[in-house]
């Protein structure tokens, strides 16, 4: 088992382990045992499998208090309302997936912890979708109960912005901070396996300048999931004309945008742009070696106001970890993991200068 991470030089590298407030020791990491990824022990499919589980006796036992719905097709919000405010019984079997859930997490956080890149986290903040939800919450708050009674020195932590945003508002830490100067915003990509998800992120820095007040001002999001046969091409089209169209709004409230796109996308990023593993949930190809996504787009793009356009692309765990980066600066080392339709993961440093670039 080897930790994956790429080694870049320059903040404006694609897949760069130095970045202007931390050091990247380790993203993408697939861990394993004899039944295969322990991730997938750990992902929204897993939670479902087990509320499945839960309910399959009850069906035989004459009656399912969550009715006929299938579990997979049960929505977020309605889970909640059962947990909340439901039949004693029906909250009980989701109260019941919760535990077992979080035993999983908790599992699985414990096998990170013995890697060496993660070896003294202090923290590890949550996101991803499955965050977004109370079921979410309350699964990291009893994993984070498991960890300590068990004598895990880690903070668990739900990552503090709403994980869509989480993905736009990293992207500002990939930026070297001197391209802020006269700007007050710049455009964020967030690439996931059933979304594409484009916005404006306004810096905010007379508010703060340590970018804790980065907030998405305007955002585009486009379904790719629910779509038949979309092809990687018309996928980057499609992705090329959100961001036209978030440039022209901007331009037109008169928001100062720097040139610069942040990009986070599944998979092992390498320093020239491609991406070599963990994109098998996208549209198309997008681990050929003869695709650049962050090359197309800034030849669709080649500018934003008067300056050449910066594209910078990087995993998307990282990314969405990167909004808490300036929440952070009470730890050393700390980690993220995202919950979605995998466990994505990334593990940090922070630099002593962060900055400072």
């Amino acid at each position: 088992m080897t930790d994956q991470s790429t080694t870049a030089s320059s903040v404006a590298t694609h897949g760069a382990t130095r970045l202007p407030g931390v050091e990247v020791e380790s993203y993408n990491v697939e861990l394993k045992d004899e039944d295969g990824l322990l991730g997938d022990r750990a992902n929204k499919g897993a939670f479902r499998e087990i509320l499945e589980r839960w309910r399959k006796p009850l069906r035989k036992a004459g009656e399912d208090p969550l009715g006929d719905e299938p579990s997979s097709k049960i929505s977020r919000k309605k889970l909640d309302s059962l947990l909340a405010q439901g039949d004693p019984e029906a909250a009980g079997v989701v109260q019941s997936a919760v535990e077992d859930f979080a035993q999983e997490l908790a599992l699985v956080i414990r096998q990170f912890l013995k890697l060496k890149a993660w070896r003294d986290t202090e923290r590890i903040v949550v996101g991803g979708g499955f965050r977004a939800s109370r079921v979410g919450e309350l699964t990291i708050g009893r994993a984070a109960v498991i960890l300590k009674s068990d004598k895990v020195p880690i903070d668990l932590v739900p990552i503090r912005n709403d994980p869509d945003e989480a993905g736009l508002i990293g992207t500002v830490h990939l930026a070297p901070r001197w391209m802020f100067e006269a700007h007050d915003a710049i455009i964020g990509v967030d690439i996931g396996g059933t979304n594409i998800r484009a916005g404006i992120v306004e810096l905010n820095l007379k508010k703060a300048s340590d970018l804790s007040k980065a907030s998405v001002w305007k955002f585009e999001l486009w379904r790719h999931a629910d779509e038949k046969s979309v092809t990687r091409k018309e996928a980057v089209e499609e992705l090329t004309g959100m961001l036209s169209r978030l440039i022209a709004r901007a331009d037109k409230e008169d928001l100062r945008l720097a040139p610069f796109v942040g990009i986070g996308c599944p998979g092992i990023v390498e320093a020239d742009g491609t991406i070599t593993r963990g994109a098998q949930n996208l549209p198309g190809n997008w681990e050929s070696k003869s695709f650049n996504l962050p090359g197309e787009l800034h030849a669709a793009i080649p500018s934003i106001g008067e300056h050449d356009t910066m594209t910078v692309l990087h995993n998307d765990a990282v990314v969405q970890g990167l909004s808490e980066a300036p929440f952070m600066r009470d730890v050393t080392r700390w980690g993220v993991l995202t919950i979605g339709t995998g466990l994505g993961n990334g593990c940090f440093t922070n630099r002593t200068a962060a900055g400072k670039d």
